[in-house]
């Protein structure tokens, strides 16, 4: 892991309230047919009414109509906004199936093609598509965003720039993007690949206040380059809605485990950064570019490779860097109440993520005698048994 800095000798130090730490996790899920596998290119209206009659705002469209996205209240710990989370998924897993839908939660459909999906019609994604184009239309990828309420915003953008190290950690963890349209792309997240295109992507900037952030995008405003910060889709950003923290690397889980221990990863994170700072200490800052090589190593190998330890110049496999991650947060997890969760990443980088498994059942299918085309829609149907936790 990397070194620890003082910070008086950054010139940065301040006093600052204490952060609440609320977190909230939003997720993007696709609607396939329970029968074909495929993707439900325009749900029934009465769809999204009925999840919207039981949940009210924490359910909405997406970007496509074979989209949807859920978002759980502000909460004080992991297992308030796990408890939530679950009753979301079981939500709209319930009201699909009166239409014969699925819901699964990976970051690309196995096999169907973005050219045949249509956008949702909203003011701000005919905007989008007018906009970016192509690049719009083949955003057929759901993410997971999780927020960590910072109430000060000097703080929230010096976290920020702190947290960016272990980005490619979180997205190793998280990865679900196997395949695209049919095919194994042999990455663990095509995600990245497919929103890496539109601008203003990737590793937030290295800033050093919320002054310097507002005057970023103050400059990038008043030249007419974008209408507001929702624009600037960093991996982690200050969110434009919220005092949070918004993390936006990962690929949505397949597993609600899993997500949740993602959740508490990030949530304890962010306590041992501000702990430091309360230490006069802070987490030294790397030239993106070899932050950007593990975010790559993460993309490319998932949890089943090896990161570049930053602190000791070399490649270490995941794994250790997962049992080094556990005892760096472990003391704030505890204090959160949240530590049973975060060991839950252990599990994930010994088993695998979603796209170990994905690719497992893919082959499975095909060593049974599948066609290719039969082991895929398989796929989905494996999606689709591990998006609820077994009863």
């Amino acid at each position: 892991m990397a070194a620890l800095v003082n910070r008086k000798e950054q010139g940065i130090l301040s006093l600052v309230v204490n952060p609440s730490l609320r977190l909230g996790i939003e997720e993007e899920y696709l609607i396939v047919d329970a029968q074909s596998a495929d993707l439900v290119r325009k749900p029934d209206p009465e769809f999204m009414k009925l999840c919207q009659k039981e949940l009210g705002s924490r359910v909405t469209n997406e970007y496509l109509q074979c989209q949807l996205e859920i978002g759980t209240s502000p909460q004080h710990t992991v297992s308030a906004a796990a408890t939530e989370l679950l009753e979301l998924r079981k939500t709209v897993t319930r009201v699909g199936s009166q239409f014969g839908y699925a819901i699964i939660a990976s970051s690309t459909h196995p096999f169907s093609k973005w050219r045949s999906q249509t956008h949702t019609r909203k003011e701000r994604y005919d905007a989008l598509r007018a906009d970016l184009g192509q690049t719009a239309r083949r955003l057929l990828i759901c993410g997971m965003h999780i927020h960590i309420e910072i109430e000060d915003p000097d703080l929230r953008v010096d976290l920020m720039s702190q947290a960016t190290y272990f980005l490619p950690h979180l997205l190793a963890l998280s990865c679900s993007s196997p395949f695209w349209e049919g095919d194994d792309t042999v990455l663990s997240s095509y995600r990245l690949t497919v929103f890496d295109s539109l601008p203003r992507t990737g590793l937030p900037d290295p800033l050093e206040s919320y002054s310097a952030y507002e005057a970023l995008l103050s400059h990038m405003i008043g030249a007419g380059c974008i209408e507001d910060a929702t624009k600037l889709w960093w991996d982690v950003r200050p969110s434009a809605k919220f005092p949070t923290l918004e993390q936006r690397i990962t690929d949505v889980c397949s597993r609600f485990e899993d997500a949740v221990a993602i959740v508490a990863t990030f949530q304890s994170l962010v306590a041992f950064l501000y702990g430091l700072r309360s230490a006069n200490q802070r987490w030294r800052n790397y030239p993106p570019t070899l932050v950007n090589e593990n975010r790559w190593l993460a993309q490319r190998y998932g949890c089943t490779g090896s990161m570049i330890d930053l602190g000791k110049g070399q490649l270490v496999p995941f794994r250790d860097l997962v049992e080094e991650l556990i005892e760096l947060l472990s003391p704030h997890a505890s204090a959160l109440g949240c530590l049973d969760e975060l060991k839950h990443i252990r599990h994930i980088a010994e088993h695998g993520n979603s796209s170990v498994r994905q690719r497992q059942a893919y082959k499975q299918a095909v060593d049974s005698g599948d066609g290719h085309t039969d082991a895929l829609r398989k796929v989905v149907r494996h999606l689709v048994s591990e998006f609820l936790p077994a009863e």
